[in-house]
């Protein structure tokens, strides 16, 4: 049997971090919460610039596969792409009703596909790479 070697600096720095576990309804809907915060303010402060929505969203789609449970794993990469649409609702402008909202929002989601697409992405990399983590986990 080998001697437990002492975990790095920065790995013991990660374990200190909050580990909630959301249920995958939780998980959309601290995404779907969070982002529309993040719209709020960056329509405040920001005047709805996507840059900055589009950069803040990123750590959003990564802590949200991060915290949901491990049976609901499969709900991150999709509530995700939700989450960032709800959430571009201060951003997205549009005039005349709910119709032009509707507008502006499609408009707003086209425009900012590259970001939707990326925080997409590493929802679903997370999210696979701690199922086959879990999946390793049960055959040993």
């Amino acid at each position: 049997m080998r001697a437990a070697r002492p975990a790095p600096p920065a790995v013991i720095a990660v374990r200190r971090f909050p580990n909630p576990r959301l249920t995958g309804l939780g998980g959309g809907i601290f995404s779907a919460a969070v982002m529309f915060l993040l719209g709020c303010l960056d329509s405040l402060l920001f005047d709805g610039g996507p840059l900055m929505y589009g950069l803040l969203f990123l750590p959003v789609a990564a802590l949200t596969a991060l915290w949901v449970r491990p049976a609901d794993l499969v709900t991150a990469p999709i509530s995700v792409p939700i989450s960032f649409a709800f959430g571009s609702l201060p951003i997205a402008g549009g005039t005349g009703g709910a119709g032009g909202r509707i507008v502006a929002v499609i408009t707003t989601l086209a425009l900012n596909a590259g970001w939707l697409y990326g925080g997409t992405l590493i929802a679903g990399v997370i999210a696979t790479v701690r199922k086959i983590r879990m999946i390793r986990r049960r055959y040993r």
